[in-house]
């Protein structure tokens, strides 16, 4: 049995629903089941569980011989780094005692130690915690996800304006959460020796410059980008309901990636383009 955390996420359901395709047991752990009713038609079995709540998380794991491991994001209208680490922290101590005998961890490029980092802060605390444990743990990080550009489309679809936080020409991995998916069915199914970080990105990298041109595509309208001044980012994110804090990490977070972490060589790519995954999304 696999248990899936996040299952009604992008990253765990795409796991889930890839599982399920290869006729794996599945059960997935969500905030309230309602989310998951669509993988409990299919037959996962389903575990109400907050990812804060160490005990509800162990027994969770319990039911299962494998597990995705997501901290999941914050409300931005709290304190995100502080609420993530504290989930990551859950997560950690709920794998002592739950009996498993491998986890696959969703991260990210770019990971880090810092303070107000965000994700790359937060996920490389639940990275050095299955570092210091002793269950076999593989580690995903994951490219730009394609899904951050989706909650724009209403945007573009009004005023033919792609809003970006990244600047129009800066090339970076991206991917699609179903190759994010396969990606970690994979290893979830793979041997006990298959531990330790692999990238996974999309068959090619792509700028804001590229979305725009994918949806002027598919819309049938012209598209530009309006890219946000790096300067200014904690005030355009507070204008979008972040708290201080939020702001604060979010643009911080979004500088690190604006600047380029080292990207890597060995990769695995995933097989869906940037275009595909708007049609998708359109219904196209």
């Amino acid at each position: 049995m696999y248990v899936v955390m996040s299952g009604n996420g992008h990253v765990g359901s795409a796991t889930a629903q890839e599982l399920l395709d290869r006729g794996e047991p599945v059960t997935v752990v969500v905030r309230d089941t309602a989310a998951a009713r669509a993988l409990r038609d299919r037959g996962a079995a389903v575990i109400v569980a907050d990812a804060g709540d160490e005990d509800a998380l162990r027994a969770a794991f319990r039911a299962g011989d494998r597990a995705l491991l997501v901290n999941p994001p914050a409300p931005v209208s709290s304190d995100t780094d502080a609420v993530e680490h504290r989930t990551a922290d859950a997560i950690l101590g709920a794998l002592d005692g739950s009996g498993l005998d491998k986890v696959v961890a969703v991260s990210t490029y770019g990971v880090q130690p810092g303070e107000r980092i965000g994700d790359l802060g937060t996920l490389w605390r639940l990275e050095h915690g299955l570092r210091e444990q002793d269950i076999p743990a593989a580690i995903n990080r994951h490219a730009y996800a394609m899904t951050n550009w989706d909650g724009l489309v209403g945007a573009v679809r009004a005023d033919g304006m792609l809003p970006s936080s990244l600047p129009v020409d800066l090339r970076v991995p991206m991917v699609d959460p179903a190759d994010l998916g396969a990606a970690a069915a994979d290893r979830l199914q793979s041997g006990l020796d298959d531990v330790g970080v692999q990238y996974v990105e999309g068959p090619e990298r792509y700028t804001p410059g590229d979305v725009a041109a994918a949806l002027a595509d598919l819309l049938g309208r012209p598209v530009r980008v309006g890219s946000m001044p790096l300067d200014d980012l904690e005030t355009a994110f507070a204008g979008m309901g972040f708290s201080d804090v939020a702001a604060v990490s979010y643009a911080e977070m979004t500088r690190r990636t604006a600047a380029g972490p080292e990207l890597p060589e060995d990769v695995r790519r995933g097989r869906t383009t940037l275009r595909e995954h708007f049609a998708a999304l359109l219904g196209r």
